[in-house]
């Protein structure tokens, strides 16, 4: 009788357990890091309403229209905010992704929230004031990314800017500290110090294995180490994940060396759920 009761009380347990799985799935944000053309825009975002499909989740999909922030003057920056905006807008309408892009100026986020999901912060730019308030006031989503210069609890102050000029909706990120000259580190333990705060923190597996300035002038990067980082992440309870993808990353305008092989997302996915 003691194991039949016990028994029943494994199943049990199982069976909650299988439901809250079905039931809170992770977030997934994926795509290229700077729009290049529209063809590898379609081609990332097949594979991801292919995804979608296949395991009942919703990857939203991203991409900048302006890498405001690039090492160089001569890098290449993307196609500009109208454009940018239209060819996001294009792909939303025909496969149906949820959006996400980032803003660099308080007067691009109306526009911006004119069209996409989610709005998100740069690290760099994570404490402006102005560009907070701006970006909260479209009532959309916003993901602010953890600056490499602050910890997880020092986020509290760009969280409260948000929720302060009315919006709830707020996300944070890990994207790694500066450690030195041309390198990042990550501190894992910010991953519970920023869910103290909000209960949605992604980790950026991505943008944490770079080696900024490091290759030349331009941002160097370790993209074997991205399926550890999401793993990691996910045992100090991030609640969703980020991942820079590219058909070619070592043809790549903009951050190639730590984006992943788009052929890579479906196992690094499939880990994590």
């Amino acid at each position: 009788m003691k194991n039949r009761i016990c028994w029943i009380i494994s199943l049990n347990f199982l069976f909650v357990k299988y439901k809250l799985k079905k039931l809170y799935k992770p977030i997934f944000i994926a795509g290229p890091c700077v729009i290049e053309t529209f063809d590898i825009l379609e081609e990332v975002a097949k594979e991801l309403v292919r995804l979608n499909n296949k395991y009942g989740i919703n990857i939203i999909f991203k991409s900048s229209f302006d890498k405001a922030n690039r090492t160089s003057l001569h890098s290449y920056r993307g196609p500009n905010l109208e454009k940018g905006l239209t060819m996001l807008n294009d792909i939303k309408m025909k496969y149906g992704l949820s959006l996400l892009t980032d803003i660099h100026e308080p007067y691009q986020a109306e526009i911006v929230g004119g069209i996409v999901d989610v709005i998100q912060i740069p690290a760099f730019l994570c404490r402006q004031t102005d560009l907070l308030v701006a970006a909260a006031r479209t009532g959309k989503i916003i993901n602010i990314k953890k600056a490499q210069f602050l910890s997880g609890q020092d986020m509290k102050y760009p969280v409260e800017k948000v929720r302060e000029t009315g919006n709830a909706n707020v996300w944070l990120t890990e994207r790694g500290n500066t450690f030195g000259y041309n390198n990042l580190v990550v501190d894992f333990r910010n991953i519970p110090d920023m869910c103290s705060i909000t209960p949605h923190v992604i980790m950026d597996c991505t943008h944490s294995v770079q080696r900024p300035g490091a290759d030349g002038g331009k941002t160097g990067g370790n993209r074997e180490y991205v399926p550890a980082m999401a793993l990691a992440a996910k045992a100090f309870g991030a609640t969703g994940y980020f991942f820079e993808v590219h058909p070619n990353p070592d043809m790549a305008l903009s951050d190639g060396p730590n984006m992943l092989y788009l052929k890579d997302l479906e196992k690094v996915i499939c880990s994590l759920l």
